[in-house]
């Protein structure tokens, strides 16, 4: 049983999506089967949204997606007095999500974890290091969402392979990779804008950091994340708080070539939606159309309803 209710309407937005993306994936020759989709809209009132997916379980190297989890934990955890408030904490919080920074995450990590990845450790000690590094899955599991199954969230995030204590925890870990699907990313970012997953002055802050801006000097850049992702597809004058991803060749196939993406939208007429986007494969992942394609298409067909 999913947290949201199926719509017809969505359901047929969510036909166009399919049909766009394996459309798009033969044509690349891409397996189909390397998509999938959880498309939102909020209930009025604080009631069950309603949506329609494909694929909405598809176990996925999450890419950069994973900086939203780690950011709640976070601001969880400065909340509760785990980790203090500081100007470089406050730093690495902006560029993971603002331009994507692995090192600003994995100072985050480091913080969160209260390990570090460098010189190796005797048996005893690494076995210490690899459990405090499960404490943003303990984190994510106490509250029990279904959609949740199947994530992992206890790995650094890497531009290509690891070393030290990293290789190590990556080949002992029994989950391997960080890990999400589609329905664990909506899950998330529904409970972030009409949840209760943090307080509301911790849940302001995360949406203030997830907010893009269509009209920004910095659009052109890559690292923003609309240019080529879903926030390039919406029409002028729509609000947006995004998430996306990519990896290209990183040597390792478990985690090469995805294009993943979340967003929220309020759209011009005041229409809102969240739609979050997995797919895999080169063609894709090198694909800067794609993911604007699909937001371009959910955008339209909300306005017309």
């Amino acid at each position: 049983m999913s947290f949201f209710d199926t719509d017809e309407n969505l359901q047929r937005i969510g036909t166009l999506l399919t049909e766009k993306a394996q459309a798009v994936f033969r044509e690349r020759d891409v397996p189909v089967e390397q998509f999938g989709f959880v498309l939102l809209q909020s209930a009025p009132g604080g009631g069950r949204p309603k949506g329609a997916a494909l694929r909405s379980g598809w176990r996925s190297y999450p890419c950069s997606l994973v900086k939203v989890f780690f950011l709640v934990a976070a601001q969880a955890a400065l909340e509760a007095g785990r980790l203090s408030e500081h100007e470089e904490l406050d730093r690495a919080m902006r560029d993971m999500i603002l331009w994507s920074s692995n090192s600003a995450t994995n100072y985050v990590i480091d913080l969160l974890s209260g390990t570090t990845g460098d010189t190796l450790l005797s048996e005893p000690e690494m076995a210490a290091w690899a459990d405090r590094r499960q404490v943003v899955n303990r984190f994510f599991a106490q509250f029990g969402w279904p959609e949740l199954a199947g994530i992992n969230l206890n790995q650094k995030l890497m531009d290509d392979l690891r070393y030290g204590r990293e290789k190590l925890g990556l080949d002992r870990s029994p989950e391997g990779h960080n890990a999400l699907t589609p329905i664990a990313m909506a899950r998330l970012m529904h409970a972030i804008f009409d949840g209760s997953v943090l307080t509301e002055a911790r849940r302001e802050k995360v949406q203030k950091l997830l907010a893009r801006d269509l009209a920004s000097p910095f659009l052109p850049r890559g690292a923003y994340q609309v240019a080529g992702y879903l926030a390039g597809g919406m029409p002028a004058g729509t609000q947006i708080w995004s998430k996306a991803g990519r990896t290209r060749w990183l040597g390792d196939e478990r985690a090469d070539f995805r294009r993943h993406d979340a967003l929220r939208a309020v759209l011009p007429n005041g229409a809102s939606f969240i739609l979050t986007v997995f797919s895999q494969g080169e063609a894709i992942a090198e694909d800067d159309g794609f993911l604007p394609q699909l937001g371009s298409i959910t955008a339209k067909e909300i306005l017309a309803l």
